[in-house]
């Protein structure tokens, strides 16, 4: 099908940096998910003391200094860190590119808390004297500052934001990059999301008094989305970030295209703090779906956000079935089941980890899932093993998020036609 936008309005992906809990690229991701390996560990968080998590290890010092690290904070290093392996991936020559015509756009669930937690802690150390208050707390706390990190690392000066979107961010991140790039406000975006959600013990506490945080005596298997074992949200840090592009600007260079971005929506549910909206979702498919010039029997993977919690996979599921129950062949997979909940940066993460699948046609399963929820209503699940597909076109991706915030994005294998 050829696409239904102007030539100089398509917009391509041409790099991709990401810190996941099973990989520092996407090479080592996508071998992880197709190896059914997951990155939830035991972890200690304050006050709570034991939890579990999906905890990257990447290397921070690779792209930044110690004094630079002890300075921002951990949503700036995973951002700057995916920032500088997008721009590596994508073979641009960074040294001569125009800085003013890069902007950075990258989605948060939240940011701040981390800081502000940790330095009442601090104070709570010297009887709450003020004075040990951290003159960084600032620069730290603004909700500019892990797109604010990126510009400073790497000498962008063209224009940035951080996303607050809660868990529909990475989405709205590669939203907003094709909007800039389609406006002409700049020629590369550097966009998705981040999290450093797990060093926050706030959302451990908050999850925990809803009854919504997972517990399991083995962590790989505590994230179980559509499962009727399912009890709640494993939390996650992470990100993925990618370069994207307009597509003239990206073959004039001849740069490999990992995907064209050809449809998008983002509406909200206007009906509960935290309940998910199964009649806004399902709209929110469907718009996105009718940007992309497409019907749901043309979408051959469906990245679910499915939380693992009881609500929340049933209302998605019912959004899903609503769209798809006439599409048997349209695989549906999860990647929270093998990394957790990585808040602002899961869409993002869960769309790159899906990417790979235009080259080797193959679905990733959902681990974990060993009594499946009837309730949930969708056959189409791929669970356990990879599933191998005849041929991978198109690929939609949800996120949702509190305040009934609900994003989809829709990637297109490349074709020049």
């Amino acid at each position: 099908m050829n696409s239904p936008l102007p030539y100089q309005e398509r917009i391509v992906i041409t790099g991709v940096g990401l810190a996941a809990p099973n990989g520092n690229n996407l090479q080592e991701f996508r071998e992880s998910l197709l190896a059914g390996r997951s990155g939830v560990v035991d972890f200690e968080t304050r006050y709570i003391g034991h939890v579990l998590a999906g905890v990257c290890n990447f290397d921070t010092l690779r792209h930044q200094k110690r004094k630079e690290i002890r300075r921002g904070t951990r949503a700036g290093s995973v951002s700057v860190y995916c920032a500088n392996e997008a721009v590596v991936d994508s073979d641009i020559d960074w040294e001569s590119f125009d800085k003013t015509r890069a902007g950075v756009y990258i989605g948060v669930t939240e940011h701040g808390n981390v800081e502000t937690e940790n330095e009442i802690y601090e104070i709570s150390q010297f009887d709450y004297d003020t004075k040990v208050w951290s003159h960084h707390h600032n620069p730290r706390t603004v909700a500019n500052n892990p797109a604010g990190e990126v510009t400073l690392n790497m000498g962008i000066t063209g224009p940035h934001l951080t996303l607050g979107a809660a868990c529909a961010a990475g989405n709205a991140g590669f939203i907003q990059a094709a909007q800039m790039l389609r406006l002409h406000e700049v020629d590369l975006a550097i966009a998705g999301g981040v999290s450093e959600s797990i060093h926050t013990f706030g959302i451990f506490a908050s999850f925990q008094s809803q009854g919504a945080l997972a517990t399991h005596q083995d962590p790989t298997q505590a994230c179980r989305p559509f499962d009727t074992e399912r009890n709640g949200i494993v939390v996650a840090e992470g990100g993925g970030l990618c370069t994207i592009e307009r597509l003239p600007d990206a073959l004039a260079r001849g740069a490999k295209i990992y995907g064209e971005i050809v449809g998008y929506a983002m509406n909200s549910d206007a009906s509960d703090f935290v309940l998910p909206n199964r009649t806004r979702q399902a709209e929110c498919i469907q718009l996105a779906l009718n940007r992309a010039g497409i019907t749901a029997n043309d979408i051959d993977i469906v990245s679910s956000h499915a939380t693992a919690t009881d609500q929340g996979d049933l209302e998605e599921s019912a959004a899903l079935h609503t769209i798809f129950k006439n599409c048997p062949n349209v695989a549906i997979n999860n990647t929270k089941s093998f990394i957790g909940h990585a808040m602002g940066a899961a869409g993002a993460l869960e769309l790159l980890g899906n990417i790979p699948a235009f080259e080797d046609n193959i679905a990733h399963a959902t681990i974990n899932l060993e009594n499946f929820d009837t309730r949930c209503e969708l056959t189409q699940v791929v669970a356990n093993t990879p599933r191998q597909m005849e041929n991978v076109e198109y690929i939609l991706n949800n996120s949702f998020g509190m305040l009934g915030i609900n994003s989809v994005v829709i990637v297109k294998k490349f074709s020049d036609s």
